[in-house]
């Protein structure tokens, strides 16, 4: 029996000598100990470079073992499994689609409302405020008049307003849903 023999630091026998093993692998054609064949997993999670949430991918072995299963970005793929992730996705779906439908009966309601702030002295000569209303003064009247809750990140104003009048803006909800709404600032007389 000849002893092993080395390559690159690895321990390689002839494939004679493993009746039962098949070459698998990049050091196939060396007949490498230890082959451990592909690893099929179902991604739970969006994965760069793998896959998106609910692919059956065929990963490595030791990178399914040791990154993908440990950090429960995907589960062995087996038929349990499978139905699982499945139910999981048309759950997050069905959620999903609710909180679209939610962010398009808010835009309903926001699109053409008209906002009135009442400046009581502050306004110096002609039409300039002494101080200016601001985004986050805005999403509060607007959460107060909707009863949603309205982050001052989502009301697009590109700078204070400091000029009596009425001023058009944005309210950004989503990528896709923007309604406009009037700012109406008056001096309280």
């Amino acid at each position: 029996m000849n002893p092993p023999r080395r390559y690159r630091g690895m321990r390689v026998r002839s494939l004679q000598m493993m009746p039962g093993v098949l070459p698998r692998g990049p050091f196939a054609f060396l007949g490498v100990q230890g082959i451990i064949a592909p690893m099929k997993v179902v991604l739970v999670r969006d994965v760069p470079r793998v896959g998106k949430a609910g692919d059956v991918k065929e990963v490595a072995d030791g990178y399914a073992r040791n990154f993908l299963l440990r950090r429960n970005l995907a589960l062995p793929a087996t038929p349990t499994a499978l139905t699982d992730v499945e139910a999981r996705l048309k759950k997050e779906e069905q959620e999903q689609q609710r909180h679209v439908d939610e962010l398009n009966k808010l835009a309903q309601q926001l699109e053409g409302v008209i906002l009135t702030f009442s400046i009581k002295a502050k306004a110096i000569e002609g039409e300039r405020l002494y101080g200016s209303i601001r985004d986050n003064q805005i999403a509060e009247e607007l959460g107060r008049l909707t009863g949603a809750a309205i982050d001052r990140a989502m009301v697009v104003l590109e700078a204070p307003i400091r000029t009596l009048g009425t001023h058009e803006l944005t309210v950004r909800l989503s990528k896709d849903l923007t309604p406009k709404v009037k700012v109406v600032v008056a001096r309280e007389e």
